[in-house]
C-alpha cells in the first residue's frame, strides 16, 4: 500500500481533468484494499476503486479516498482443449490481448485496444466487434471490502448484460475485483461478422489479422487519450422496441439497427448523434470528436460543467430528433458517489 502526497487526479483518469482527492492510494494486493478499508482514517470517508479511470467522470472533486487497483500477475494454465488465464485486475487490458495473440492464444483479439485494466472489465462486460467479455469469461474473484472475504464468482452468477453486470448493482459498492479467470478456446473460430470485419476473409485470416485490423480501426475512429482526454464511447447504443426501430426506419432507411435476442432492436448511438450534426459541436473546452461522434473529448482545458453541458445538449437534441433517450456508458462520480447525468441536472 501505497499513499500518494498528490491529490490531482488528472493524471489518474483519461479524460484528464483537473479535479483532486483528499486521498489517493495505491493497493498492490487483496489485502492493501483490506487495510485501506479498516484503517480508521479512512473508515468514515467516501472509497472509490479505481483502475485506469478510462470510463469515469469526475463532476467535481472527489471528497474521499481514490484506491488505484495495481494488483498485478497472469497465470497460465494449459488444458486439452484451451488455456486457462488468471489475470490480476491491475493489470492493462491491451496488453493482455496483445500477449495473448501473440503466444498463440487467440480469443481476445476483437478486443484489442479497449482502454483500462483487466479489473473493469467485466464490470461493464466490455465488448466491440461482435465479441463481449461473457464469452470468454468463467469467473470473477472478488473481496468484500468490510469482512476481508474473498469469493469466487461464477461467470453464470455475475449477471452480465449489455456493458452490464452485477458489479454494477448488488456487489456495486461493497466488493472490489481482485482477479478474473478467462477461457480461451483451442479450438479458435475467427469473429468477422460485425461491421469493418465483414470484409475479412473467414477462410484464412488470422487473429494477428483481425487483432491488427481492429487496431488501425479504432486508431482511425477513436482519439488517443494521452492527446485529447476522453473516456471512450459516452453514451452506451440505445436499445428500443421492434415498433420504434420500424418507425425510424421507414424515416431514415439508412438507420443501422441490430436484432437483439430478446426481439428488441440496439441503434448505433454514434450514429444518431451524428445525424444531428453534432460532430465537432463545443461547449467551452469539450468537443464531440469530430470522427466519432460516440466520443467527447477534454479539446482545451475542459472542465467537468463542459462535458456535463455538452452531455445535456446531445441528449436533448437527440430525443428531439429521434425519440431516443441516450444513457451515458461512462460512469459520473460526484464529491461522495455515483451519480447520473439527470440527478447532476436536478
Amino acid at each position: 500500500m501505497k499513499v500518494l502526497q498528490e491529490r490531482s487526479l488528472a493524471p489518474f483518469h483519461t479524460f484528464g481533468i483537473e479535479v483532486a482527492a483528499e486521498h489517493i492510494i495505491v493497493a498492490e494486493s487483496a489485502q492493501d484494499l483490506v487495510m485501506i478499508w479498516r484503517d480508521e482514517k479512512y473508515r468514515s470517508l467516501p472509497k472509490m476503486v479505481v483502475g485506469q479511470g478510462s470510463n469515469i467522470l469526475f463532476c467535481e472533486d472527489y471528497a474521499g479516498v481514490i484506491v488505484l487497483n495495481r494488483i498485478l500477475g497472469v497465470e497460465i494454465t494449459e488444458t486439452s482443449d484451451a488455456y486457462q488465464l488468471h489475470v490480476g485486475a491491475g493489470e492493462d487490458w491491451h496488453q493482455l490481448v496483445r500477449s495473448t495473440v501473440a503466444n498463440n492464444m487467440p480469443g481476445l483479439e476483437n478486443l484489442a485496444l479497449i482502454p483500462g485494466c483487466v479489473g473493469s472489465s467485466p464490470i461493464q462486460n466490455i465488448g466491440a466487434y461482435g465479441v463481449e467479455l461473457k464469452d470468454v469469461c468463467q469467473y470473477v474473484d472478488v473481496i468484500e471490502l468490510e469482512s476481508g472475504e474473498q469469493s469466487r464468482i461464477s461467470a453464470a452468477d455475475c449477471q452480465f448484460g449489455y456493458r452490464d453486470s452485477v458489479f454494477k448493482h448488488a456487489l456495486k459498492n461493497t466488493h472490489a475485483i481482485v482477479a478474473v479467470g478467462l477461457r480461451l478456446s483451442k479450438d479458435w473460430q475467427p469473429n468477422t461478422s460485425y461491421g469493418p470485419l465483414a470484409k475479412l476473409n473467414a477462410e484464412d485470416v488470422t487473429p494477428q489479422t483481425i487483432f491488427d485490423e481492429v487496431c488501425r480501426i479504432r486508431q482511425s475512429k477513436l482519439p488517443d487519450p494521452n492527446v485529447s482526454g476522453n473516456a471512450g464511447s459516452f453514451f452506451k447504443n440505445p436499445v428500443v422496441e421492434p415498433n420504434l426501430r420500424d418507425k425510424l426506419l421507414a424515416q431514415h432507411p439508412g438507420m443501422p439497427s441490430y436484432a437483439m435476442a430478446d426481439g428488441s432492436y440496439k441503434l448505433a448511438a454514434g450514429w444518431l448523434i451524428d445525424q444531428c450534426n453534432l460532430k465537432g459541436y463545443r461547449q467551452g473546452g469539450a468537443k464531440v470528436h469530430e470522427q466519432q461522434a460516440l466520443v467527447l473529448v477534454n479539446h482545451h482545458h475542459a472542465t467537468a460543467q463542459d462535458v456535463l453541458a455538452l452531455a445535456r445538449h446531445i441528449v436533448s437534441t437527440v430525443k428531439q430528433h429521434f425519440g431516443v433517450s441516450l444513457e451515458h456508458e461512462v460512469r459520473f462520480m460526484n464529491a461522495h458517489q455515483e451519480t447520473t447525468l439527470a440527478e447532476v441536472q436536478s
